[in-house]
């Protein structure tokens, strides 16, 4: 898809799946998306992002370039993917920034997982399968398959395969 879907949406240089709902202002440039999501409206998905299928991803949702969200994962409202561990302004000259003085780290949503409303992911990170993120949660490293993680930073709370007394 090359140009704007409606006048309320930007959508460049993307791949989208069948039966994807995308809702108004909404910025697309750059990314694959599946089949049978849904995105909600004021949400940004930048270059070199790839989004599976049965996706669903909240309002005022931003997912930097380099993230890969596998099938079946839920981000929640207003997440926010960092990708850059140290970002500044300026490089070491005092110029502003380009991406040649930049270094995007790749971070992945493995299948199944879900990510709470106001979570932050930051850079590198992988969301094992399964997993669950709470909400407003700082995710400062990677998280295995199967368990909650909740807090700032964020830490295992519970593990989702513990049998209930």
């Amino acid at each position: 898809m090359e140009s704007a879907i409606n006048s309320n949406q930007i959508v460049r240089k993307c791949k989208i799946g069948k039966n994807t709902k995308i809702w108004n202002f909404v910025n697309l440039y750059g990314c694959k998306i599946g089949s049978d999501c849904k995105i909600g409206s004021f949400v940004e998905i930048q270059e070199n992002v790839e989004v599976g299928n049965k996706v669903k991803i909240g309002s005022h949702t931003f997912i930097c370039e380099n993230v890969k969200i596998e099938d079946g994962v839920f981000i929640g409202h207003h997440v926010v993917f960092i990708n850059d561990k140290y970002p500044r302004s300026t490089n070491e000259t005092g110029e502003l920034k380009t991406e040649i003085d930049w270094i995007s780290l790749r971070t992945v949503i493995k299948k199944g997982a879900s990510v709470g409303s106001n979570a932050t992911l930051l850079a590198g990170i992988t969301i094992g399968k399964n997993s669950i993120v709470g909400a407003g949660a700082v995710v400062t490293k990677n998280v295995p398959k199967d368990v909650i993680v909740a807090g700032n930073p964020a830490k295992i709370i519970r593990y989702l395969n513990e049998i209930q007394k």
